[in-house]
């Protein structure tokens, strides 16, 4: 796409007339790519910079972008013939073609990227880019110092290698015999947190991710509701893809 001036874009999004934006590009409140615009004369590409007015990211079309708070019971899936879909829990929403950008188990709840952004989702996806992704884990049993340091230096999950490094803390938790940890993998295999306990002896009882590329669950959004990433966000997305 031809890069167009940002006060022509903001008003073809419907925010106002030339005279309009103009202020609102003024008194600071519109960004491109996380910094404040420069003024109504700069340049964007509205498919490949991440433009927001008071917090509000714009999409000029193609794209679209939605933070999901998945809740249990639900399949990481555009349709199923038997189980209930993320998809489902998004209708209305504005965007065509949308899909999720990677899965979540039917239990595992948290932070899910809903998109029709099909580079940005591979990219976040592929294996090369270790692409970080933050999950707070309930498991049965004590963690020990030992179990940590096996999950941060790598256990065999019956792969051909062991899993790369990780970053692991324990967080306090009530039952003792019950642990509460924070992990950040850097890599997406089937089931990996799941199976990475399970190779220390203590199994997941509840699983959710709480981060994906820098980008954090918003906590004041509840299970089974979404909404637009921010401008800063798609950024800091954008920015772990290499794009």
């Amino acid at each position: 796409m031809s890069r167009v001036r940002l006060d022509k874009l903001l008003a073809d999004a419907g925010l106002g007339a030339r005279s309009q934006v103009k202020l609102l590009i003024k008194k600071g409140l519109v960004t491109v790519n996380g910094q404040p615009a420069a003024g109504p004369e700069q340049k964007v590409d509205a498919e490949k910079d991440a433009v927001s007015c008071r917090g509000q990211l714009l999409s000029n079309a193609s794209f679209y972008y939605y933070m999901l708070n998945k809740p249990p019971g639900y399949v990481s899936a555009v349709t199923d013939e038997k189980e209930p879909t993320v998809l489902s829990l998004l209708k209305g929403a504005p965007g065509r073609g949308l899909f999720p950008a990677g899965r979540l188990d039917k239990d595992t709840e948290g932070l899910l990227l809903i998109t029709n952004d099909g580079e940005l989702a591979h990219r976040l996806l592929s294996p090369r880019r270790h692409v970080d992704k933050t999950y707070l884990v309930l498991a049965a049993g004590h963690l020990t110092p030992e179990d940590l340091n096996l999950l941060e230096t790598g256990v065999d999950i019956g792969e051909e290698k062991p899993t790369l490094p990780a970053r692991a803390r324990l967080l306090s938790h009530p039952e003792p015999d019950l642990s509460l940890a924070e992990l950040t993998i850097h890599e997406g295999k089937f089931h990996q947190v799941k199976r990475m306990f399970a190779a220390v002896g203590k199994p997941v009882l509840k699983l959710t991710r709480t981060s994906m590329g820098g980008v954090a669950l918003d906590p004041a959004l509840p299970p089974g509701a979404y909404r637009p990433l921010t401008g800063e966000e798609l950024l800091l997305l954008k920015n772990a893809a290499g794009l």
